[in-house]
């Protein structure tokens, strides 16, 4: 059994988590106190224009051949490129083999990158929201580009890296588009731990949980003395709300700064998703930006856009996945323990995290 204390500043519990429950966390607040190295914040390069960057404008002839631009016509406000260096691609076929219980698969895909903004050092909580919803879009455009493409590719994964320990080898803001003919493990663990879910009880476990998050509150006492243990207040876990989208601090945050949107309304499908509708989630993504930026500034970090597969069950999935945003801040280094266990160990509290998040004044 957990400890739970009602001194939330001494915490030392295993939470599990409800989307995927062989994915657990430690949560070991006095780990904090330890000697350690945190990862080093990025610095930011603020300049609005680097000559020798291949992603500032009129550097194009630097970047692979265009894939599109927003706007069309004029000078461009987001670009797409090839990426130089791809990890799947379609330029050669190559059959997989299967060698005794060795197995391979063509590694075909796409890999390219989208050029968030033309300033060079403009963070994502510093554009204007109408910037933020255009680039949705152009995020959704391309999925939907892709999917059509080619039968074979049953998932495409947007992400954006921040700071070399996130993976980003330019400091140019952009994100990337990585289409491939599997679905990832970790996204086929959510998928098909919510279709168990929803089979069970019928309603999707992400929309159970927003609905917690907005309405559900608990006290829980010691049977023995009848000291209150610990207190679940309504809006505990939020941090911004929008019209039509929120974003939640999770119960079991394997990052100390981990955050997740979520449409309001259950959507499983990010491409279902109403261009009306992209306004609101960029202001709260704008918003909860600004608010990580406010309280731990210059972190390295990596978010990324889950959304449900376009494989032979995407229907049958549909009632029970839920596509979201997670944004996973890199404040410390992973330990052997982590690595080795596949547990991650957060060192602060998640009900004080989003205490001090949504305390900031916008």
């Amino acid at each position: 059994m957990s400890e739970i204390q009602a001194d939330s500043s001494d915490v030392r519990e295993i939470r599990i988590n409800p989307i995927v429950p062989s994915e657990s966390v430690l949560v070991a607040t006095a780990r904090s106190m330890r000697p350690k190295k945190a990862e080093e914040l990025a610095p930011r390069d603020t300049r609005k224009h680097v000559d020798t960057c291949p992603f500032c404008r009129g550097n194009e002839h630097k970047t692979p051949p265009l894939i599109m631009a927003w706007p069309e016509t004029g000078d461009w406000q987001i670009r797409m490129v090839e990426n130089l260096y791809p990890v799947l691609g379609d330029d050669r076929a190559q059959s997989g083999f299967t060698f005794g219980l060795q197995q391979t698969i063509d590694g075909y895909g796409r890999h390219e990158v989208i050029i968030d903004h033309h300033e060079h050092g403009t963070a994502i909580h510093e554009m204007d929201e109408s910037h933020l919803a255009a680039l949705f879009g152009v995020y959704q455009t391309r999925m939907r580009q892709l999917f059509e493409s080619d039968e074979r590719l049953k998932y495409v994964l947007i992400f954006k890296n921040f700071g070399p320990a996130a993976g980003a080898s330019i400091p140019h803001t952009h994100s990337q588009v990585i289409a491939m003919p599997v679905v990832p493990v970790n996204v086929d663990a959510e998928v098909s731990n919510s279709a168990i879910h929803y089979a069970k009880h019928h309603h999707c476990i992400f929309c159970a949980l927003i609905d917690e998050a907005l309405t559900f509150e608990a006290t829980l006492y010691d049977r023995a003395s009848g000291a209150v243990r610990r207190k679940i207040n309504v809006g505990q876990y939020v941090v911004e709300r929008g019209e039509k989208f929120i974003a939640i601090k999770p119960f079991a945050s394997r990052y100390e700064w981990e955050v997740h949107i979520l449409p309001l309304t259950h959507q499983a499908d990010f491409l279902d998703l109403r261009g009306e509708d992209m306004a609101d989630l960029a202001r709260v993504l704008k918003r909860t930006m600004a608010r990580l930026d406010a309280v731990i500034g210059g972190a390295q970090y990596n978010f990324f856009l889950h959304s449900v597969p376009h494989d032979a069950q995407q229907d049958a999935h549909a009632p029970s996945y839920h596509w979201h945003l997670e944004i996973c801040p890199r404040t410390s280094i992973p330990t052997g323990f982590e690595l080795g266990s596949g547990l991650f160990v957060n060192t602060i509290n998640p009900e004080q995290a989003a205490e001090r998040l949504r305390a900031i004044t916008l």
